[in-house]
């Protein structure tokens, strides 16, 4: 379940965390307005949270809630990445990895990956031999590889008729305890690759230096997805990238992120927005 918080919601922590930095709320000359039921609520014997108008110039510095990292107990990674040729020869690389955290806030976690190459299905070597590759379109479906970006990037370079090509990301939120996934026919192990018997088609997936690389290679073009973990230079990127250079290719990049976030009380989520919007001023 994927989760938003209203324009309302979000101007109101806004001007609390305003407040709080910039002592309004002691000033006895600011305009009293009633404040909103969902900041009235609170602990008998509490003293009344306040409020006041913040203009559109101060709100445009601010750059939102966020799920921070205490929020977040548990997560699915899915990534799956298959090509199929008109000669019915395909290739997948598959992986799945499940961080999950018990009562006692201690971590678990489990890999599955799986790579697999198909052989063409025609008998006829004729037929066999048409994988739809184009070599006169290779150089204008190439340089995919040097782009950089932070974040989440999907590149698509087509040279070539009657294909097929998605780029899929989808990143969630969900209440419910994450749950150790499988993948048919995978192991156990962080890494699988697999190759046709004449080397031409390739695919293999690699759980390493805390990202993920998934590659496929055909005669027709290459399919990618990467996860490359931020640091102190630069932010964490999620990048996919599909290269075509042929003719009736089907090619599919999905990736899916599923944030498991704990259950937290009204008192909570107020300290906890205050905390992230009060670091947005910097």
């Amino acid at each position: 379940m994927n989760r938003y918080l209203s324009p309302h919601v979000t101007a109101a922590v806004c001007a609390l965390a305003v407040g709080h930095a910039s002592g309004a709320f002691a000033a006895a000359s600011a305009a009293a307005t009633a404040a909103p039921a969902f900041l009235s609520a609170g602990a008998v014997g509490e003293p009344p949270l306040r409020w006041q108008s913040v203009g559109d110039d101060v709100l445009a510095t601010q750059s939102g809630k966020y799920a921070g990292a205490e929020m977040i107990s548990g997560f699915v990674l899915n990534l799956l990445s298959t090509w199929q040729l008109p000669n019915g020869a395909t290739a997948l690389a598959q992986g799945s990895l499940t961080v999950v955290q018990n009562a006692a806030s201690q971590a678990s976690a489990q890999v599955q990956t799986a790579a697999r190459i198909v052989a063409p299905t025609q008998t006829d070597s004729r037929h066999a031999a048409n994988n739809g590759a184009n070599s006169n379109a290779l150089a204008s479906a190439t340089g995919g590889q040097n782009v950089s970006v932070n974040g989440v990037s999907q590149i698509t370079q087509v040279a070539g008729d009657g294909n097929v090509g998605t780029n899929s990301t989808q990143i969630g939120y969900s209440n419910n305890a994450a749950q150790f996934a499988t993948v048919a026919g995978g192991s156990a192990s962080p890494t699988s690759s697999a190759a046709s018997a004449d080397g031409s088609i390739k695919a293999s997936i690699a759980f390493s230096n805390g990202g993920v690389t998934v590659a496929l290679q055909t005669p027709a073009g290459l399919a990618q997805q990467n996860i490359v973990p931020g640091n102190a230079q630069q932010a964490g990127t999620i990048a996919q990238l599909l290269q075509v250079a042929g003719n009736n290719q089907q090619v599919t990049n999905q990736l899916q992120l599923m944030l498991q976030t704990q259950q937290m009380g009204g008192a909570m989520l107020r300290q906890v927005g205050v905390l992230q919007a009060l670091h947005n001023l910097h």
